[in-house]
C-alpha cells in the first residue's frame, strides 16, 4: 500500500510559509520556535485541492509577560483559500500541554515541518510524553469518531474523505487500548500498527487512492465494510476504560518557559 501522500510540500508553498513566518515575527516582535503542516498533509492522505494549515508556537519578547494584562495569546492569519496559518504562544501551549492537548501533541508528532528550534522542539516533544493522558486523548478521538459519523456518513451518499475523519481516530483509539502509547501523527504509522483485516485495509487502500486523487468535495455510495468497521469499533470502544495517568510536574513546564523565554531575551536582534 502506498501511504506516503505524493504532493504534501510544493517548493513554492515552502517558501512562501517561510516568508509569512518571519513577516509574523516581524509584525508582532515573536520567535517562532516552531511550525509545522497539521491537517490531512500531515496524516498522509491530501487532495489535490487540500489546502495548507501550517500552526506554529512562539515566544514574544519579555516585555509581553510584564503586563497587568494578559494579552492575546494566538496570532491568526488566514490567507487565502489555499493557506491558513496560526499559531498558539509558548505559555498557553504548555497550559494545554499539561492537559494533554491532542492538537498540540499532533503538531509536535507532524512529519513535515517548516521551521523547529532544535532545543525547544526537543524539550516539548519531552513534555508531551511527560504529560501524555491515554485517557484524555482516548476520549478525545472516540468524540471526534462519533460526531464525524453523526455529521456525514449517515446517509446513503457520503462525503468520502469523511470516512477517515472517523477511521483515522478510531484506529488512534486502537492505538491506545493496545498500550502502545501516544498515536503517531501519520497516518501509515498509525495504520500498519492497528490493522490486519485484508478487507479492510483493502477498503482503506481504495478510499486512499479516491482521496488523493479526487477533490475534497467528492461523494460516493455508503461503503459496508468501512461502515461495518466504524460500527463495530464504536461498540468495543464502549466498554472500555483507558487508564488514568500519573500527573506531570508543573515545575517542568515553567522550568521551560522561564528558560526560553530568557534565552530569546539574550538572544541578538534579528
Amino acid at each position: 500500500m502506498q501511504l506516503q501522500d505524493p504532493h504534501p510540500l510544493p517548493a513554492a508553498m515552502r517558501a512562501w510559509v517561510l516568508d509569512e513566518l518571519q513577516r509574523i515575527e516581524a509584525e508582532h516582535e515573536v520567535t517562532v520556535l516552531y511550525a509545522c503542516e497539521s491537517g490531512s498533509r500531515a496524516w498522509g492522505f491530501a487532495s489535490p485541492d487540500s489546502d495548507f494549515d501550517v500552526r506554529f508556537v512562539y515566544v514574544p519578547r519579555t516585555e509581553w509577560y510584564l503586563r497587568v494584562d494578559e494579552p492575546r495569546d494566538v496570532i491568526e492569519r488566514p490567507l487565502t483559500d489555499e493557506l491558513d496559518i496560526s499559531g498558539w504562544e509558548l505559555r498557553k501551549a504548555l497550559r494545554l500541554m499539561r492537559g494533554a492537548n491532542p492538537s498540540l501533541l499532533e503538531w509536535l508528532g507532524s512529519p513535515l515541518v517548516y521551521r523547529a528550534d532544535p532545543q525547544a522542539l526537543a524539550s516539548l516533544r519531552e513534555l508531551g510524553q511527560a504529560f501524555y493522558s491515554p485517557r484524555a486523548v482516548r476520549h478525545h478521538y472516540l468524540s471526534m469518531a462519533r460526531k464525524n459519523l453523526r455529521g456525514y456518513l449517515l446517509g446513503d451518499t457520503v462525503r468520502l474523505k469523511k470516512y477517515l475523519y472517523v477511521i483515522r481516530p478510531l484506529l488512534a483509539v486502537r492505538w491506545i487500548d493496545q498500550g502502545l502509547g501516544m498515536p503517531p501523527t501519520a497516518f501509515g504509522e498509525l495504520l500498519a500498527a492497528t490493522v490486519d483485516e485484508p478487507p479492510l485495509l483493502a477498503a482503506i487502500e481504495a478510499l486512499l487512492a479516491v482521496k488523493r486523487r479526487s477533490g475534497e468535495a467528492v461523494e460516493g455510495p455508503r461503503d459496508p465494510v468501512l461502515h461495518g468497521f466504524i460500527e463495530a469499533q464504536l461498540a468495543r470502544a464502549e466498554g472500555v476504560q483507558a487508564p488514568a495517568p500519573a500527573r506531570g510536574d508543573s515545575a517542568l513546564l515553567d522550568a521551560l518557559l522561564r528558560e526560553t523565554v530568557l534565552r530569546r531575551a539574550q538572544a541578538p536582534l534579528q
